[in-house]
């Protein structure tokens, strides 16, 4: 029996990628796999995403996209996150690669690297609407087209897409996104008045693609809502399915007396003799310290506080409420769809107060990963 796993249910993705589709039929999915797909396995859900008839992949470092062609994937794969000199540049370009653009040096890199290949770069041209991190803002705009035209019109460079991201898109008519509406609209009509056009538009995060139909452009980009967890309160409705669930087993049961502390610190005091187990993988799998003496883990269908702190490898939770029959490999279940009384990965955010994506892309290495719902897992 081992530690500990997460099991990603391929199925689930499958299903979720459906349920996006059903939102935006008009749109072009673009399933967003960066950061090995938000912890679940880049290359698997990527396989899955392209049965499932999507065109379009996401990332946001060109390393990630090499790591997909490096598995065979041909499909066309947008990366969009790096400094300046950036050594992956080159074999992006070479492999084919969109890349964003957001500035002239970006736009001079990628130029060059095409020049060398002797090949065109398919460029998406990032806007700054307000979320205020990658993107060109609105003042420089100008000066960016005009260096893309003139790329472009080199034979280096070919613009595929205008495109933004939003701040806001999370929560329910909010004024802020039409505010970045506004302001994308005018930069694109900025580019066209300079000779620019694009074929594509995206705005739209999960959040946007569910809550916002004007976002549904002709590719909107689905990450977090892929892997069946909460976009916001924009998504309560969205019929996704969690498609992680995190096992281990229990190391040890005994039964403590009276007064004995638990973990460092000894910040939790057994008020009588209490009986309790251990769970061995800590903050070093992925296991959020905040959710000390907060989080709670399924055993034998019963949910199960942790007590004390969580240390780097284990935690310790209280099994006063359990059958007396449970020892050592009895198995814990952390995080999962929830079908079985076990908390979500949403659920465990909103005890430690963060989000879904934060606990499912923080499992470590130590935490192998294994694939069901495919006849190739």
């Amino acid at each position: 029996m081992i530690r500990a796993e997460a099991v990603v249910d391929l199925d689930a993705i499958a299903h979720n990628i459906a349920v996006l589709q059903g939102i935006a039929p008009d749109s072009e999915l673009m399933v967003v796999v960066k950061a090995d797909a938000y912890g679940h396995g880049a290359i698997p859900v990527a396989r899955q995403a392209r049965e499932s008839g999507i065109n379009w992949l996401g990332v946001a470092l060109p390393s990630e996209a090499l790591e997909l062609r490096s598995s065979g994937d041909l499909g066309r794969i947008l990366a969009w996150l790096w400094a300046p000199g950036d050594l992956d540049i080159d074999a992006c370009v070479a492999q084919s690669v969109d890349l964003s653009v957001s500035s002239t040096w970006a736009l001079a890199e990628v130029a060059a690297s095409a020049q060398a290949a002797g090949t065109v770069a398919r460029i998406h041209l990032k806007i700054d609407t307000g979320l205020s991190r990658n993107g060109c803002t609105l003042a420089d705009w100008p000066e960016l087209v005009t260096a893309v035209r003139a790329a472009r019109d080199a034979g280096l460079i070919e613009v595929e897409a205008f495109w933004t991201h939003f701040a806001n898109a999370d929560v329910a008519d909010d004024p802020y996104v039409l505010v970045q509406f506004e302001k994308f609209s005018a930069a694109t009509a900025v580019a066209e008045s300079l000779g620019v056009e694009a074929p594509h538009l995206h705005l739209a995060n999960s959040a946007g693609v569910i809550g916002y139909s004007a976002a549904r452009t002709s590719i909107v980009r689905t990450g977090i809502s892929v892997y069946g967890l909460s976009a916001g309160v924009v998504a309560g409705a969205v019929p996704v399915v969690p498609a992680m669930t995190l096992h281990s087993r229990l190391a040890m049961v005994k039964t403590i007396p009276v007064g004995t502390g638990v973990s460092y610190g000894t910040s939790w005091l057994a008020p009588n003799d209490a009986r309790i187990g251990l769970v061995p993988i800590g903050y070093a799998d992925g296991i959020p310290r905040a959710a000390s003496a907060r989080g709670k883990v399924l055993v034998a269908g019963t949910l199960a506080p942790i007590l004390g702190r969580v240390a780097m490898d284990q935690f310790v939770v209280d099994l006063s409420d359990h059958p007396t029959d449970i020892a050592a490999g009895a198995e814990v279940t952390v995080f999962g769809p929830g079908a079985h009384g076990e908390w979500t990965a949403d659920d465990w955010a909103e005890a430690t107060e963060t989000i879904g994506y934060e606990i499912v892309t923080r499992l470590g290495v130590r935490v192998p990963r294994r694939y069901r719902g495919a006849s190739w897992a």
